[in-house]
């Protein structure tokens, strides 16, 4: 998947490369064209787990150890708010003196901070070797998560107010990586994918160089995923959430 991933970032970014070298002389619009730019600012993340299922599990009881077959977990995980930076390339097309249709790829190149969570395993336990005290076990985990490989390809319709101004929407593809871990969870990583959404401004300073203003929004599809407890224990659940992100920024117009 990581694989895919960047075969379809290099594409993309190789796409843009091309289309300015064939681009004619002569624009319809004056933001046609090709140009890049570094943005920061802040970001949040909002996750969502499903129902989550347990493989057996083994624990201590005043008779001896019990194996119990399966079991439930309910889940929380907090917010993740984090400083976010990207590098982004784009292109637009001018469909006339008004208007602009643009495509851009986006890559923020570093990883989020962290956000704490928890799972809290409930077990019956009816299984043996030995027999139990009749009741329901409950066990947590402690986890932390973060963010990152956070990239987006997107269509950019833009509407120039003139010359030196450009209002413009965002609408396309986006995916990331979850990272989780803690003290007794072995490191795993979920893949997301989803849809991106988003609306900026770009003005002028120079003649080449331009500031911009973003916000955006990410959905995640839910994803079925399994992370490892350390003692061997696996959970199984859907995992997704939704994300923005407000952003500042500079960038070059060729």
């Amino acid at each position: 998947m990581n694989q895919f991933r960047t075969k379809v970032f290099i594409f993309a970014f190789t796409s843009i490369a091309a289309s300015s070298v064939m681009a004619q002389s002569t624009k319809t619009n004056p933001w046609e064209g090709a140009d890049v730019s570094v943005s920061a600012g802040y970001a949040q993340f909002t996750p969502k787990v499903g129902a989550v299922t347990t493989s057996a599990l083994t624990f201590p009881t005043p008779a001896g150890n019990t194996t119990a077959s399966s079991g439930t977990a309910t889940s929380q995980a907090n917010n993740l708010n984090t400083g976010t930076a990207n590098i982004s390339a784009g292109y637009n097309w001018g469909i006339n003196s008004d208007y602009v249709l643009g495509i851009r790829a986006t890559y923020y190149p570093s990883a989020s901070s962290s956000a704490n969570g928890s799972f809290a395993i409930s077990t019956a336990a009816t299984a043996s070797p030995i027999p139990a005290p009749a009741g329901t076990y409950l066990t947590t985990s402690q986890i932390q998560y973060n963010i990152k490989n956070l990239y987006s390809i997107v269509l950019t319709p833009g509407y120039s107010l003139d010359k030196q101004r450009l209002i413009y929407a965002k609408v396309g593809y986006t995916g990331a990586t979850i990272g989780v871990n803690g003290p007794t969870l072995a490191y795993s990583t979920v893949g997301l994918s989803g849809y991106s959404l988003g609306l900026g401004y770009k003005q002028m300073i120079s003649e080449s160089i331009y500031m911009l203003g973003e916000f955006n929004y990410a959905g995640y599809s839910n994803t079925s995923a399994t992370l490892t407890n350390t003692s061997g224990v696996r959970l199984t659940g859907t995992f997704g959430g939704s994300g923005i992100d407000f952003l500042v920024g500079l960038g070059y117009r060729f």
